[in-house]
């Protein structure tokens, strides 16, 4: 029989897995849509849309399972986290919409200003998706007001602290970068040219966020490196975020974009992982008395019955989830060509 510590510790090691591959996949779409109006032709613009055209619904698969998963398998954490992030929840959902909208819209008319509308859109979109999303992982990295009764008890204000800020902008740098060495990988002639150079802004932007962001995690907020003080070989994570984050830029410079891509995609697998040991066994850190108040993975999780059921349900769902994801990538490999299906 699991023990019961064996089985929420392991519902919420496929909530991080979940969590990471949405980040991992729907990153580079939201650094695609953010990269997006800075293009000037039609034709550019219509090659970077097509180049997430095929798996952009799909990845956001992740983030409905995510979700999923945090409900089922820690009802209390889901219902607090929706009643603290109520408003940026309703902004994300709608974020969302648009940019789904924006997406199948785009191409339907020819005119200028209906193209324009939309490629707004689907800019502004995939900014606030990744803002929302490091805003709300900086406030429960930080903490949030909680009452005895797990409930939230700050204002609207309270969720932009200026460390919940800065996690957002983090974000946003970080899907930049990961969507610009996206398109290299999708792209040729004179378009990948253009990107080749506007990737190095961004790698620039992202390792300056991500400098300002470590340098003010440690200083104030040292619960994040408790459990590193305890387990050394912990650092072995950071180091390898280190040399990934450095070998981005190398590899673009010697142009191997695919290796480029596989290092961003390692430095976000990392950057969770950090989360997700410096916060650990707290979901939602309580700020005030975070050792009585905070909603763990160990007093907010279902019964234990629930969870072996959902052991069994993942055991069957996550291996699809990654076949089909795996399938879709190998069928639309390789270059983007555009058609007349095309977006």
């Amino acid at each position: 029989m699991i023990p019961i510590s064996n089985l929420e510790f392991g519902w919420f090691t496929i909530f991080v897995i979940l969590l990471t591959g949405y980040a991992i996949l729907d990153g580079f779409d939201l650094g695609v849509g953010m990269l997006h109006l800075f293009a000037k032709k039609d034709s550019e613009r219509r090659v970077m849309l097509n180049s997430i055209g095929p798996v952009w619904d799909g990845n956001e698969v992740w983030l409905v399972t995510a979700g999923g998963a945090l409900f089922a398998g820690f009802p209390d954490i889901y219902a607090t986290m929706l009643s603290a992030f109520y408003i940026p929840v309703m902004a994300l959902l709608s974020a969302l919409i648009f940019r789904a909208v924006a997406i199948e819209f785009r191409s339907k008319e020819k005119m200028a200003w209906w193209r324009w509308t939309w490629d707004v859109a689907f800019a502004l979109g995939s900014f606030l998706i990744a803002l929302i999303l490091g805003v709300a992982l900086g406030n429960l990295i930080r903490g949030i007001q909680l009452d005895q009764y797990k409930e939230f008890t700050g204002e609207l204000q309270d969720l932009f602290h200026p460390y919940a800020l800065l996690v957002g902008f983090l974000a946003v740098s970080l899907f930049l970068m990961h969507g610009a060495i996206y398109i290299l990988m999708k792209t040729e002639g004179e378009l990948h040219d253009k990107m080749r150079l506007r990737a190095v802004p961004c790698i620039i932007i992202f390792i300056i966020c991500y400098a300002t962001t470590t340098m003010a995690t440690l200083i104030y907020m040292p619960h994040m490196i408790e459990a590193f003080q305890h387990r050394p070989f912990f650092f072995l994570i950071a180091i390898i975020n280190l040399l990934a984050v450095a070998n981005i830029p190398r590899e673009i410079n010697l142009g191997r974009d695919v290796r480029a891509f596989i290092s961003s995609c390692v430095n976000i697998i990392c950057l969770l992982a950090l989360y997700a040991i410096g916060t650990y066994p707290n979901v939602i850190r309580s700020i005030d008395q975070p050792d009585q108040l905070s909603l763990t993975i160990y007093n907010s999780a279902s019964s234990p019955l629930t969870l072996k059921i959902l052991f069994v349900i993942a055991m069957v769902g996550v291996p699809l989830v990654i076949s089909y994801t795996i399938a879709i990538y190998y069928i639309f490999r390789g270059k983007v060509k555009i058609d007349p299906h095309s977006y």
